[in-house]
């Protein structure tokens, strides 16, 4: 029953709980029972709280019973990621500075979550202080790739994305400033979505206005990340960039046809960003679905100049905004590439920042023009497939060198700039059995557009049922 159990969908898990075909506890059990078993392999999981997870489960059973609503993630298991505070549970960020942390309040997205019902397992690995896309850390380690264990898994969602591959839970929550919930999700053959700035409001946090970094759902199929994002989205006072629309908006059916649909594929984001021959040997007949689905398929892309300085720009003030005293008091206790964006931070003049708001401000009106002309964007979603794991970052890409972590995730982060809902979803596998996803864009707060696209290319082609063999 448990090798049935933890491979089932959100929504078709939820349906059977509440018709009591199943029970929390059994739903529950299951899924502790495949993190001993597979966990071990990956480190994705970092922290457990079994007890506490069956302890909830029993009161989920006993709610149902009753009568009492329930919510729409109802005795779902769930680990969070280890930079989202959960109170009670240890959070570490994968720093040694809080490798005894425990908070005593949640992160807004944990707060909706368990208010939809959902039952904590503990947290998933991420890098430390989820910088940079390979999940590796000094308090748990290094996160490994379910489909080959020598490759990276991604980051800064890595553990998300191999548990889910995994089937250690059927739903994640993550974040992503420059491809942290999109290349894992590519590298471990799972949907990751960056969700619109405001789409799924953030707090506490140091800047409410700040955009670059956005918190959204992972899953095995978009669907799923539907599902979640309709629990984690919808207004919040606390926000000042919340939306308004209700998270109800995404819990409907993603069906329908892409007929009519103007499409633009950039395999390299017109000749801006190397790409391993690799990956577009896998995604070149993938878009092709999209033409046979009915759309009008063309490579186009848009002007993303200035794109790189907006992003590196507005990353490192964010970093030197909620890590600078850190680098006072503790700054044999980062890790080297993180003291460096900090003092790039720290260097910033607000002439510096104020160029790359209008720059921002630019390239916003160029996208927006660019989407008046297409519907959607695709494009890869990682430079490379999964890397050595034992690397920091890929040191060359399509024979060009990498002169830092970030370089090797234009891709990604070129994307963030523009403010776009980006997804993630299975595109196929290299002929070594390596994941990989195709990236799909949107128009400004098209999100609930973007993952219908997804849905579309998702169900013709289903390359997320190709499970990882483990020893």
């Amino acid at each position: 029953m448990s090798d049935e159990i933890h491979y089932l969908s959100a929504r078709g898990l939820a349906r059977r709980l509440r018709a009591r075909e199943l029970s929390a506890r059994e739903v529950v059990q299951a899924h502790l029972d495949r993190i001993e078993e597979t966990n071990p392999h990956v480190n994705a999981v970092v922290t457990l709280v079994a007890e506490r997870a069956l302890e909830q489960a029993r009161a989920a059973d006993e709610r149902l019973a009753s009568g009492a609503e329930v919510g729409p993630l109802h005795g779902l298991p769930v680990a969070h990621k280890d930079t989202h505070a959960t109170a009670g549970i240890r959070t570490t960020s994968g720093s040694p500075i809080f490798a005894d942390h425990v908070p005593t309040t949640d992160d807004l997205v944990i707060e909706r979550m368990r208010a939809a019902g959902v039952i904590t397992l503990g947290k998933t690995n991420v890098p430390e202080f989820a910088a940079g896309s390979h999940t590796f850390n000094p308090v748990f380690g290094l996160t490994r790739n379910p489909y080959d264990l020598a490759r990276s898994a991604g980051g800064s969602s890595g553990g998300a994305a191999a548990a889910l591959a995994c089937g250690m839970h059927p739903l994640a929550d993550g974040s992503d400033m420059g491809g942290s919930l999109r290349n894992p999700a590519s590298f471990c053959n799972v949907v990751g979505f960056r969700p619109s700035p405001g789409r799924v409001p953030s707090w506490p946090v140091p800047a409410g206005w700040a955009t670059m970094g956005v918190q959204g759902p992972m899953a095995r199929d978009v669907a799923d990340v539907a599902l979640l994002l309709s629990v984690l989205a919808g207004p919040d006072p606390r926000s000042p960039i919340a939306l308004e629309t209700p998270g109800a908006a995404f819990a409907g059916p993603l069906d329908g046809g892409l007929a009519g649909m103007r499409l633009a594929w950039s395999p390299d984001l017109g000749g801006t960003v190397p790409v391993d021959p690799a990956v577009t040997g896998v995604l070149e007949p993938a878009v092709k679905v999209f033409a046979d689905l009915g759309g009008t398929v063309e490579e186009a892309c848009p002007d993303l100049s200035g794109a790189d300085e907006v992003f590196r720009t507005l990353r490192a003030w964010q970093w030197d905004l909620s890590l600078g005293p850190l680098l006072e008091t503790r700054p044999d206790d980062l890790k080297p590439a993180l003291r460096e964006n900090i003092e790039a931070g720290r260097a910033l003049s607000g002439g510096d920042v104020g160029r790359a708001e209008v720059l921002h401000t630019a390239l916003f009106h160029r996208v927006r023009a660019f989407f008046g002309r297409y519907d959607a964007l695709l494009l890869p979603v990682s430079q490379v497939p999964p890397f050595d794991a034992s690397a920091e970052y890929p040191q060359e890409v399509a024979g060009r060198p990498m002169p830092d972590y970030l370089e090797w995730m234009r891709s990604c982060y070129l994307i963030s700039a523009t403010g776009c809902p980006a997804l993630s979803v299975p595109a196929g596998f290299t002929r070594d059995g390596l994941p990989i996803g195709l990236q799909i864009v949107g128009p400004h707060h098209a999100d609930l557009a973007v993952l219908r696209i997804g849905h579309a290319f998702e169900q013709t082609t289903r390359h997320a049922l190709r499970r990882p063999v483990l020893p």
